[in-house]
């Protein structure tokens, strides 16, 4: 069967902890948002919502589709509406978060092909069986998804499908994000 994945790259929050845009904070000479990006899967319809002039042009240097969230305030449903919205002919949606600088592509594409394997199921990045970014919808859990509202992400709907949930295991640094400059530094000296 030959599935339609969608993608949507998650970068519009406010980064309060941070103190300023985080995503264009660098590691290793690389942005958090360009690091992102580098990790999407190849052949995804790829969605970046952001309330950054810079980060949705340089989506669209990726061959993204850029689309602006002029209201981030009202908290991360807002940017799964908007991501979701262009992709819903889709079987399924990749949400990935783009403060995770250690997410290799291999990795998010093996998530993108266990699911493909059961394509009604969730799928989800994991270490020691606790569940991460990123995590793939299946088409049937769209409503419940346009149902969210304020700060409340994908994992309420998941939550609610315990069983319906698969996990890709792989390395704990994957998984890590970059909330704080403190935690941006300690990513520094993991090498």
């Amino acid at each position: 069967m030959d599935l339609k994945i969608g993608c949507v790259l998650l970068a519009a929050g406010n980064a309060r902890r941070f103190g300023s845009n985080k995503l264009t904070a660098q590691l290793d000479g690389i942005s958090l948002i360009r690091r992102a990006m580098d990790a999407v899967p190849g052949g995804l319809v790829t969605v970046v919502v952001s309330q950054y002039p810079e980060i949705l042009a340089l989506a669209g240097e990726y061959g993204f589709a850029a689309i602006y969230n002029d209201a981030p305030e009202l908290g991360l449903s807002r940017s799964i509406r908007l991501g979701l919205t262009p992709l819903l002919d889709c079987d399924g949606v990749l949400f990935s978060v783009a403060d995770q600088p250690w997410l290799k592509r291999e990795s998010a594409e093996a998530l993108t092909a266990l699911w493909a394997q059961k394509p009604s199921k969730i799928a989800a990045m994991a270490h020691s069986g606790v569940r991460g970014n990123p995590c793939l919808f299946p088409a049937r859990l769209y409503p419940e998804l346009f149902a969210l509202t304020g700060d409340t992400g994908g994992s309420a709907v998941i939550r609610q499908h315990e069983d319906d949930l698969i996990l890709l295991e792989t390395d704990a640094w994957e998984l890590t994000d970059v909330d704080t400059p403190a935690a941006l530094e300690l990513a520094r000296r993991r090498k």
